[in-house]
């Protein structure tokens, strides 16, 4: 049954109480999302113009909706899934909640680098885990990830827990470069080196280097970026006092989180899946990322927006984020062995 709004916003908790969802009408798509940012709205409208296709979006936390959609089975009326971290990515290509997608489209635009070696995953927005420090404290800030791990640093790092897959996928991508050994010796440093227990999110940790409580601090390059370019509460105002470093210039480069999507395993509109993946590589809506949400594109040579500009340029890790996936439980089983909470 057509809808007769332009898009649905409906929780997945609220939905699991539902006994049926309108799926299969032609000119519809299905959407999964754990992006939770106002400046999305733009994307899903200009694609409903350009398409004609009416979107009916589910939300919920990323992990919730992978759940949601295994449990739901070949009744699914999931046509995507749109979730953050390659972790997360790779969690639902391994419950078989995901199929691969033959797309010239796909395959030209997206880096082969953010995508799924099966295609059953596709990368559509990056954002650089780096490195902020205080300038008027910290005269040599780290070069590299691997310095976040000396001692000179002791009891001046604020950093997430180990269950944000923010961390988890950059622990992978240390074993994926380094080894376990490695890794693990790396993990040991860092929590010897914590000004806190790990707590709160990526703006919580430049938070802690604003209110003294640590001096440097590892966050996603979006969380502060943001801060350049409307008010965010505790940051903005304060951002002159932050210096920040791209780590790794000199060797593999800066580690890059996707944000990024798949076609359901039971897409009932497959086919307009595969449009709305391949509109979230076109130029227009690569910007949007930018522009709304302080992300870096996926796709080369789209214009930056100012506020992401204005953190310079750097050379970014171009490893294979489907290998970097493997890695995963190995990244956990670390977090675990080193006690990182």
């Amino acid at each position: 049954m057509a809808q007769t709004t332009p898009f649905r916003t409906v929780s997945a908790l609220v939905l699991a109480t539902c006994t049926a969802l309108p799926a299969y009408a032609e000119g519809e798509l299905n959407l999964y999302s754990s992006r939770h940012y106002d400046t999305d709205e733009r994307l899903y409208s200009d694609f409903e113009e350009q398409t004609g296709i009416t979107i009916n979006r589910i939300e919920g936390k990323g992990d919730e909706l992978i759940q949601r959609m295994a449990a739901e089975g070949e009744n699914s009326p999931a046509d995507i899934l749109l979730t953050v971290d390659t972790s997360r990515l790779e969690r639902a290509k391994y419950a078989g909640i995901l199929q691969s997608v033959d797309s010239a489209v796909l395959e030209e635009r997206v880096a082969g680098n953010l995508q799924d070696s099966d295609n059953q995953w596709f990368g559509f927005s990056q954002r650089g885990r780096i490195i902020f420090y205080d300038k008027a404290d910290v005269s040599e800030p780290p070069q590299n990830y691997a310095d976040l791990a000396d001692p000179k640093y002791k009891g001046l790092i604020c950093i997430r827990s180990s269950s944000n897959v923010y961390n988890q996928t950059l622990l992978a991508s240390i074993i994926t470069h380094d080894g376990a050994e490695a890794a693990k010796a790396w993990a040991e440093g860092v929590v010897a080196n914590m000004a806190r227990d790990p707590q709160g999110g990526d703006t919580d940790q430049l938070r802690g280097v604003v209110s003294g409580e640590c001096e440097i601090a590892v966050s996603n390059t979006y969380y502060f970026a943001r801060s350049l370019r409307k008010d965010v509460d505790g940051l903005s105002g304060s951002t002159d006092m932050l210096g920040w470093v791209f780590p790794n210039q000199s060797d593999r480069g800066t580690h890059m989180n996707l944000s990024g999507g798949g076609v359901a395993a039971h897409a009932p509109n497959k086919e307009n899946a595969i449009k709305f993946l391949e509109y979230l590589a076109s130029d227009s809506a690569q910007q949007y990322f930018s522009a709304g949400n302080d992300e870096f594109p996926a796709v080369k040579e789209v214009p930056l927006a100012d506020s992401v500009a204005a953190m310079g340029e750097f050379k970014a890790d171009e490893v294979s984020l489907s290998d970097v996936a493997k890695n995963l439980p190995e990244a956990q089983k670390i977090f675990n062995a080193v006690g990182w909470q």
